[in-house]
């Protein structure tokens, strides 16, 4: 069985390029070589835009192998599968990465679970002075979130080790008062990645949504339009 994606790379370097094309073939199986042009949106950097086919799982895959490189912003979506829905990968180098579950008309679904961490989080008062680096959320939970796809970056110059959404929250229901000791718990795992931690339900809405994710790439998107784009179809 085999799915169709779409990688976007709306920004990088140009002295990236060749790598980016080399990480993207490990992951297809095959050589790749992408239609690179200028950035508008950000002079001196490039964009190309690569359709591919290849095995369930694939972008999320690519976007493991990609997301080390703290230079890059870059969106990889797959259409939905037997057994497996419709994903959307989001990376930007202030923000780190994104998942969600996409609907057949390209709305972000938002997990039931998600929806009650979000309520419990936002029931939690953040404490004095707190600031934490990036936010890095997955509408999707631990089931599509980067955690759980397999390998991290494929070892080109520059790469960090792949940083992954949160892990899962440990909650209570939806209407049931967080704890003292829970809140602590909460705020001590993630606290450093999730500057929302504590805030209003409509902050952590936002990060459900993407929404930061898509104010930063949304100028990178209209810049891309028109541009060259090249389909792939991976081995084995």
């Amino acid at each position: 069985m085999t799915v169709r994606g779409v990688l976007q790379v709306h920004s990088a370097p140009p002295a990236l390029s060749p790598h980016i094309e080399w990480a993207v073939a490990g992951v297809l199986g095959m050589a790749v070589i992408m239609p690179w042009v200028d950035q508008p949106a950000s002079p001196g950097a490039l964009r190309a835009e690569l359709n591919w086919q290849g095995r369930p799982g694939t972008a999320g895959a690519i976007t493991s192998a990609l997301a080390g490189w703290n230079l890059l912003r870059f969106e990889v979506t797959e259409e939905a599968s037997p057994g497996c829905d419709a994903v959307r990968y989001s990376c930007t180098p202030s923000l780190g990465t994104f998942s969600a579950v996409i609907s057949a008309n390209g709305d972000v679904l938002v997990p039931e679970g998600r929806l009650r961490a979000a309520m419990t989080l936002a029931s939690a008062s953040a404490p004095a002075g707190f600031a934490g680096p990036g936010p890095v959320a997955d509408a999707a939970g631990s089931r599509l979130g980067l955690a759980s796809v397999p390998g991290s970056g494929s070892g080109g110059p520059g790469q960090d080790e792949d940083p992954g959404p949160a892990a899962g929250f440990g909650l209570t229901l939806a209407g049931e008062a967080p704890q003292g000791d829970e809140i602590r718990g909460l705020r001590d795992r993630h606290g450093p990645r999730h500057p929302a931690l504590g805030g209003s339900l409509e902050a952590e809405l936002r990060l459900l949504l993407g929404q930061p994710w898509d104010d930063e790439l949304e100028p990178f998107r209209h810049a891309a339009e028109g541009a060259p784009v090249r389909w792939l179809h991976a081995t084995g």
